[in-house]
């Protein structure tokens, strides 16, 4: 089964980075930051901290696993974590370069229902969840979760 990481970025200003996704033929989308984990990876948080690296150059805390969405071809860990700097500019995951793959647009939106609701995050799974952690303002501060 196919593993792969994905963080709930939470910056300095309690807001969250997510990647907007423009394919060609498809309406547009939101994911957060990760990828696959790989063989050479030493663990799961390890994938993400290459992820990371890779996707926006940059470097977090993270903090605890979040949520996990599981098919039968494949498992998502979401996982919480604190970021203190990015540069989407110094990207370099294999990705960015490979044809058809459409755009990735870096974008923070506010760590709130309202903030949420303006995107489309994928997986629909990770958004409610999100939402309700939100409700209960279990994300607000979440260098105390």
């Amino acid at each position: 089964m196919m593993e792969r990481v994905r963080a709930v970025l939470v910056t300095a200003d309690d807001t969250m980075l997510v990647i907007r996704r423009t394919k060609p033929g498809l309406p547009v989308y939101w994911v957060l930051p990760g990828g696959g984990v790989e063989p050479t990876d030493k663990s799961r948080e390890a994938a993400l901290h290459r992820e990371i690296h890779e996707e926006i150059a940059g470097k977090a805390d993270i903090i605890r696993l979040l949520h996990t969405v599981e098919s039968d071809e494949e498992r998502q860990l979401f996982y919480l974590a604190r970021i203190a700097t990015w540069n989407f500019e110094d990207r370099t995951g294999p990705e960015f370069s490979a044809e058809g793959r459409g755009e990735y647009a870096l974008e923070e939106i506010p760590l709130t229902a309202e903030g949420l609701e303006g995107i489309d995050l994928k997986p629909e799974e990770i958004a409610y969840v999100l939402r309700g952690a939100i409700d209960v303002g279990a994300l607000v501060d979440a260098s105390a979760l």
